[in-house]
């Protein structure tokens, strides 16, 4: 039988999980300079569309396809193809997955009984949005062909494969890995492959000899407002449940974030003399970013640390782009990457609710040990990792071909104009009409004046 209540839940929070997103295209649009808002928003929604086709195609039955029991080794990396097309979706019913004795199993749970179909479109909106991630390391620069090649190899080689380690039945998972919604398979997965990305590119045409301020912080918070409020469906969404764990999580995505954002504008005015409206928006993501991982296991005195972790540690680790000398034009190592790591790792000492069977609470709980903290190291470590060398090497071989980086002339002037024959703000229509003119009604064009 359905669950009605259930199915409206995880329908709610699918719709909530897309409208993210649209709101990182904002957060990101603004951070960037104007002459290529327009671009940098148009890789977040380009995202939507590669990664739905691949997603249909066979990238659920890449992911969460458990493939028998799970105890082969190829089932243990990748999923099997009993779901392409999305094929037997329809009338099935969602099944979680169990890990008893190293092997898998499904099992459906009364309060679970929903449509698997929702299901796949729940994880289609995490999948979209990690590859939408990765482009903010390399806004200003990347030709948009290239960056539409590379989400559709990326997915299908990185992000399937590591969704299927984590949630679907795979390694990691069968070996206790908690990652209640992300920290590792959408947040460590994305800002990894950011730096690899950040190192084929290369630095962008006068990165620290120019400004390269964001051009319109009203648009990266409204960003950061659409983020905030769809992380909510991210991350008690994927309780896959109306209950009282679904509630840990949203009380817990509450409290991480709001104290991040404190915290890092704490940092800010210690350090610079003044708290920002950038810094502020950093740090909520930070926060969201580090308690991903960790909503659906920890109590809110847990959060606020882990926000406040979040908050601090990302609010320095984005300077290391300066004395380490990689191009991440938006943050999106020292946020995602960073504040993802802090969030899993979090987990092995304060971890106090265990998802699956068997598995141990952090080492700072009663009950706890110290090999849940040596797993909840070995996700970063792994996924990070095989991130980070896949993306170079996809990267590389793009760059080697088609060409990754677009002409400099088309760098100086704007991607907006060169790609996509377009502007941000097309203000010359409005003061051509004369009645919006800085000068007047009728006005005349103020003449050149030669210093």
């Amino acid at each position: 039988m359905i669950d009605s209540g259930t199915t409206a839940w995880m329908l709610v929070c699918t719709a909530l999980v897309l409208l993210m997103t649209p709101g990182l295209a904002f957060f990101y649009g603004g951070m960037t300079r104007a002459k290529s808002v327009l671009n940098m928003m148009m890789m977040s929604f380009v995202s939507i569309i590669v990664v739905t086709v691949a997603w249909v195609l066979y990238g659920y039955s890449f992911a969460f396809d458990a493939a028998g029991d799970g105890t082969g080794f190829v089932n243990k990396i990748i999923g099997g193809l009993d779901y392409v097309g999305l094929s037997g979706v329809f009338n099935a019913v969602y099944e979680g997955l169990v890990v008893e004795g190293g092997n898998v199993t499904a099992e459906a749970a009364a309060a679970d009984n929903f449509p698997l179909m929702v299901f796949s479109a729940f994880q289609l909106t995490f999948a979209v949005i990690t590859v939408a991630l990765i482009s903010g390391a390399i806004a200003d620069r990347a030709k948009f062909g290239a960056w539409v090649l590379f989400s559709l190899v990326w997915a299908t080689v990185v992000y399937f494969p590591v969704a299927h380690w984590v949630w679907g039945g795979g390694w990691l998972g069968q070996l206790g890995i908690e990652d209640f919604a992300g920290g590792t398979v959408v947040h460590i997965n994305a800002g990894a492959a950011a730096l690899a990305l950040a190192l084929v590119l290369g630095k962008r045409k006068g990165w620290r000899k120019e400004p390269m301020r964001p051009h319109n912080l009203t648009l990266v918070l409204l960003g950061t407002g659409l983020l905030w409020f769809g992380w909510f469906g991210f991350n008690a969404g994927s309780e896959l449940a109306p209950d009282q764990t679904a509630g840990l999580a949203f009380m817990n995505t509450q409290v991480a974030t709001a104290v991040a954002a404190g915290a890092w504008m704490v940092v800010e005015k210690l350090r610079d003399g003044h708290a920002t409206t950038l810094g502020v928006a950093s740090g909520a993501v930070a926060g969201l970013v580090a308690i991903t991982p960790a909503c659906g296991f920890v109590d809110p005195w847990a959060a606020v640390v882990i926000g406040l972790l979040a908050g601090v540690g990302c609010a320095y680790a984005v300077g290391l782009k300066y004395k380490m000398g990689y191009d991440d034009s938006l943050d999106v190592v020292g946020v995602h990457l960073v504040g993802g790591v802090i969030g899993a790792i979090s987990l092995g000492f304060v971890a106090a609710y265990p998802f699956l069977p068997g598995q141990n609470k952090g080492i700072l709980i009663e009950g706890g040990q110290l090999s849940q903290l040596g797993l909840q190291v070995l996700g970063p470590i792994a996924v990070g990792g095989y991130s980070f060398v896949v993306s170079w090497i996809i990267g590389k071989i793009i760059d080697k071909t088609m060409g990754f980086r677009v002409p400099e002339e088309s760098e100086v002037t704007g991607i907006d104009v060169s790609t996509h024959a377009e502007t941000g703000y097309d203000l010359g229509t409005i003061y051509a009409s004369g009645v919006s003119s800085p000068n007047g009604p009728t006005a005349p064009a103020p003449k050149k004046v030669d210093a």
